[in-house]
């Protein structure tokens, strides 16, 4: 996971000073059997610790989410289809809240003028990179398909201007690209349309926005929650390194419009070369699928909380059935854990409304 982020905490201290000046002003704490007021005191600002929750979804639109954190600031997107926008706050549990900009919005022709998606934003280098997706104007099929990106050397994304680089040169026509250094080396992974498939390929990167060597594909839909709606697609595939030193992609099975739309989960071992496919094992089941009325769960991220204490995923969903692959699709995150071999722990997904403590170290609210 990335660095822990030095966050400030906000714990209910104006609170607990309210009411030791309050038991000051009204006598002794023993009159009629009252607490002391320390007591009362430490009372009071446990509760508002217990209190400081937040509930899914954080917005109520927000396909393909995606989370950056720096210098103690999480910076939010997701898809819009028309343009690509930042939000930036430091509290993620109140990203209703957050500060939003419009980055960038397209040519009106070209190959990046329409259908803009699944947009990703990196530090590389010094400088801030926007990945997204995009097709070719008057056009609508996957050959037109590529993954495009932005640069920016402002040391804040929300300052500075944001150049067009134009397109990542893949060896297919694909989606959502995403970049991650792993044992000193730089990766960029897509989902490119190999005949009727998307899958999921590899390939080193010599700086971010140049790929170099031949690209490898490392998984291919070959299991049956892999093929739901209609479709075989693996696509969204991001990175997680596990705490034993494993490479582990989590991706998007079957077709967003499926109910059934998950997951799943792929493993190199530690000091394996991720471009060999054979060294990736793939999850027998979904490790994040439909359940507690959420349904559709699919192209995720990771952050961790403020103190860097916990670890925690972002992806969207629906919050009833047949719904579809629409803008409705919106944010959820949850804390996830490590079981004993080192794999990522996702459960079920957090029912909607249900209370969910804000990540530690965050502001109380």
């Amino acid at each position: 996971m990335r660095m822990p982020l030095p966050f400030r905490h906000a714990a209910a201290l104006p609170v607990a000073a309210m009411l030791l000046m309050s038991s000051a002003c009204s006598g002794p704490a023993e009159q009629d059997g009252a607490a002391p007021a320390d007591e009362t005191a430490a009372a009071d600002a446990e509760g508002a610790e217990r209190a400081a929750t937040f509930t899914n979804p954080l917005l109520p639109s927000g396909p393909d989410p995606w989370i950056t954190q720096a210098d103690g600031t999480y910076y939010y997107t997701h898809t819009l289809g028309d343009r690509l926008a930042l939000w930036r706050t430091d509290d993620i549990s109140d990203l209703a809240n957050a500060e939003q900009k419009t980055i960038w919005t397209p040519p009106a022709t070209g190959p990046n003028a329409h259908m803009i998606w699944a947009p990703e934003l990196h530090h590389l280098d010094g400088k801030w990179y926007m990945y997204y997706s995009a097709t070719a104007s008057g056009f609508e099929d996957d050959a037109h398909r590529g993954v495009f990106v932005l640069e920016n050397d402002s040391a804040d994304p929300f300052e500075g201007d944001w150049e067009d680089l134009g397109q990542i040169e893949t060896e297919h026509p694909g989606i959502d690209g995403t970049v991650f250094a792993y044992d000193g080396k730089t990766y960029f992974a897509y989902s490119p349309y190999v005949g009727e498939d998307s899958v999921i390929a590899l390939s080193r990167m010599t700086d971010p926005t140049t790929l170099s060597g031949e690209e490898t594909v490392i998984a291919v839909p070959d299991r049956p929650w892999e093929k739901q709606g209609g479709r075989q697609i693996l696509e969204g595939p991001e990175f997680l390194e596990g705490p034993e030193g494993d490479l582990f992609l989590i991706y998007s099975a079957s077709a967003c419009w499926s109910d059934d739309y998950s997951l799943g989960l792929l493993r190199a071992p530690a000091g394996s070369d991720p471009l060999e496919a054979k060294v990736w094992t793939k999850s027998a089941e979904p490790v994040l699928r439909q359940g507690n009325g959420v349904y559709a769960t699919g192209h995720n991220g990771f952050f961790t909380s403020p103190d860097g204490e916990e670890n925690w995923i972002i992806y969207h969903a629906n919050p009833e059935a047949e719904m579809g692959c629409t803008p409705k699709r919106a944010p959820h995150i949850q804390k996830f854990s490590w079981d004993e071999r080192g794999y990522p722990v996702f459960g079920e997904p957090v029912g909607k409304d249900t209370p969910i403590p804000v990540p530690s170290g965050g502001n109380s609210r």
